[in-house]
């Protein structure tokens, strides 16, 4: 269990749903480690500016992960979490590892728009 205020994926049918329902989908799948945590804690902060995406966590142990660890866009990633962003139902950012909060709002302005002022 991730102990995040994010929303949760359990299971690669949800994530299928979640994706196809939603136009833009912002999924970290990781631990509780100090690689992760921050990245966990930019999404939050940003959930209520990004009101046009969606944000989940994923627990990478989770043998539902699965459905993200092999995604061809991580293929060589060395460190978690793996953050990865939907368009579509579609895979159009896959990052690894700790993110500054730059970092991740500027994947988020190219990938999915800025937010609405």
């Amino acid at each position: 269990m991730l102990y995040t205020n994010l929303k949760h994926v359990e299971s690669g049918a949800q994530l299928e749903k979640i994706i196809s329902e939603n136009e833009n989908v912002m999924v970290i799948c990781g631990r509780m480690g100090p690689m992760c945590i921050p990245v966990y804690g930019i999404a939050e902060e940003l959930e209520d500016t990004y009101t046009h995406v969606k944000f989940f966590d994923m627990e990478f142990d989770n043998p539902e992960a699965v459905v993200i660890r092999r995604l061809p866009e991580v293929r060589g990633f060395m460190g978690i979490p793996f953050t990865i962003y939907y368009k579509n139902g579609k895979v159009v950012k896959a990052t690894s590892s700790i993110q500054s909060k730059q970092q991740v709002t500027t994947i988020l302005d190219t990938e999915f728009g800025a937010p609405a002022k």
